[in-house]
């Protein structure tokens, strides 16, 4: 294995951090690129950093996630998650690096019964889910070595996300309305971020093929029952225990659509690099256990 690091775009968000933490252990060096390095609302800064960097991969884990802000703003989202993942991909081609590009489950309509494959038909119905759509497209055009993940309703104990914001407002009201109508896998970012350096060592072992692979934690269940997860464990320590009250995504008005059903079918990710993420309730747990909200045995 080369000892050339892993160049990861992105330092503060919640699965670059855990990148940052577990590379190490997974045999790799990464060199983490936050803003002051790189704009990525500027594809011509990003793909001179990638032309220069010496590097054996690269990871993208840089995103305009401001879902509902990208409703109103969708040329800067479409520069950072398209654009820019494009010209990226082109510099990795050039230079024969493989380019893990994340994803998300908003590249589909939601509408589906059943969990989502790969090869299902796309249809996103926000700004976020369009120009993330096309990132992926950018990046396969590109021709290099590449691997698209598709991941969902990633959490973390750093940045924000449901589960912390569940743990404040929780904190502070007796009562939550929760949705209940959209269905996901909660993903815990570390998991994630195992999983995406376990396909980075696959491909650079010549395993792996290009294209597009599913990858969030196992099992589904609604915002609404997350929230209960969240509170069920939090409640042995602060000694009270929310309620939450489920709504349709109908009481809930945002600017941007939010897919129903976001559930993703990750076999193909576990078939070809050997690896599955746990349980979604087994790593809330750990994640809770690490903002020291529940218990420790």
């Amino acid at each position: 294995m080369s000892l050339k690091p892993l160049l990861i775009f992105g330092k503060s968000g919640q699965v670059a951090q855990e990148l940052a933490a577990r590379a190490g252990q997974a045999g790799f060096s990464a060199r983490m690129v936050g803003r002051d390095e790189a704009d990525f609302t500027n594809p011509d800064s990003v793909a001179l950093l990638a032309e220069t960097a010496d590097a054996q991969a690269v990871i993208n884990a840089v995103a305009y996630t401001a879902v509902d802000q990208a409703e109103s703003d969708e040329d800067t989202a479409r520069r950072v998650n398209a654009e820019t993942p494009g010209r990226l991909a082109e510099t990795c081609a050039r230079r024969d690096l493989p380019l893990i590009q994340i994803s998300t489950d908003y590249v589909f309509d939601g509408t589906k019964s059943g969990a989502y494959l790969e090869t299902d038909e796309t249809g996103p119905a926000s700004a976020y889910g369009r120009t993330k759509l096309a990132g992926e497209d950018a990046v396969a055009a590109a021709g290099g070595t590449h691997l698209i993940v598709r991941t969902a309703w990633v959490y973390s104990a750093h940045g924000k996300n449901f589960v912390k914001t569940m743990l404040r407002l929780g904190a502070e009201r007796d009562e939550l309305n929760v949705v209940a109508d959209q269905t996901g896998c909660p993903t815990h970012a570390g998991d994630l971020a195992e999983g995406l350096l376990t396909a980075t060592r696959s491909v650079l072992e010549g395993r792996g093929e290009n294209g597009i692979y599913n990858l969030a934690g196992q099992g589904s269940t609604s915002w609404a029952g997350f929230a209960d997860a969240i509170f069920d464990l939090a409640a042995p320590v602060w000694g009270r225990r929310p309620q939450v009250h489920p709504i349709p995504s109908s009481a809930y008005p945002v600017p941007a659509p939010r897919p129903k059903n976001s559930v993703l079918d990750c076999s193909r990710f576990a078939n070809t690099f050997g690896f599955s993420c746990p349980s979604w309730e087994a790593s809330l747990a750990r994640v809770l256990d690490e903002l020291a909200v529940t218990k420790r045995a």
